[in-house]
């Protein structure tokens, strides 16, 4: 991997107070290479994760009440940060590749990685507030998009649908089924709705680092690989009106519809328990 350098990386030692514990890329931006086996987590790692995943859910929380029309996407991160912060964890994006904010915000036909700046969100956006912590050694990662004031009935229709591809795709996970499971069931949600979906991102492992194996698709595929008690992955759908082709900014990060169209995420952090999933950010 590479440090993408279309925006300035950030001053870390600015912005987090030195008491916080940080992850391996905090301060050179570079991420560790991936190990090329999937972890198995033990009861010790799956509690720490669960608190990682708790601390996510409720900072994303938080970013659903901050989400008005004439809210610039930078005082949303400004929040988040200092809320992460003041719960003892390190925001997970930050530097990491030199990504230069605490949280990723994607507006309307924003795909992924949205970079928050002075941009005010309008009446009728939609917005994906994307959090991701490092507590305690541990990554917790989730994400949902969020309506801004009046939105028409295709842009709530795309949000709910979206939702309810992740839900779906969680309730078919259990040790022995096969992850490409996970884009059969949210690809034949898309069809049924008339949506695209992102093949550019996937859901991921996570855990001790913010990425890892298993690699999860959202596509229709045919990846091989099972789900076993003890991993820990991320699943997060992204639908499209349109193509779901992106477009990357000169900033190497914000990912566009190539048509204009809107895009929506939802994402959580799982483990696969003895008989089926628990969302560790639900």
């Amino acid at each position: 991997m590479s440090l993408k350098l279309g925006v300035t990386p950030p001053d870390v030692d600015s912005l987090v107070p030195p008491h916080i514990l940080r992850p391996s890329y905090a301060a050179r931006g570079e991420p560790s290479e991936w190990a090329s086996g999937i972890p198995i987590n033990t009861p010790e790692t799956i509690q720490k994760a669960r608190k990682a995943g708790q601390l996510a859910k409720k900072i994303l929380e938080l970013g659903g009440t901050l989400v008005k029309a004439g809210v610039s996407t930078d005082e949303i991160d400004r929040v988040l940060h200092e809320a992460i912060i003041a719960n003892g964890a390190y925001p997970s994006p930050l530097n990491y590749m030199g990504f230069p904010k605490s949280v990723c915000t994607s507006v309307s036909n924003v795909i992924a990685h949205g970079i928050p700046d002075s941009r005010r969100l309008e009446d009728g956006d939609i917005i994906n507030i994307d959090i991701t912590v490092f507590l305690d050694g541990f990554h917790g990662d989730t994400s949902a998009t969020f309506l801004v004031g009046n939105v028409d009935e295709a842009g709530v229709a795309l949000v709910e649908r979206t939702k309810e591809a992740l839900d779906q795709a969680i309730a078919i996970c259990a040790p022995g089924v096969p992850l490409n499971n996970i884009g059969k069931t949210i690809q034949a949600l898309a069809d049924k709705y008339g949506y695209s979906v992102s093949e550019q991102f996937s859901g991921h492992g996570i855990g001790k680092e913010f990425h890892c194996l298993p690699l999860i698709y959202h596509h229709d595929n045919d990846e091989d690989g099972t789900m076993e008690e003890g991993m820990i992955f991320t699943i997060e759908p992204m639908f499209c009106q349109g193509t779901a082709v992106g477009v990357q900014w000169p900033d190497k990060w914000t990912v566009t519809t190539a048509d204009g169209g809107r895009s929506a995420q939802f994402e959580h952090t799982i483990l696969i328990t003895a008989d089926g999933a628990e969302k560790l950010t639900g």
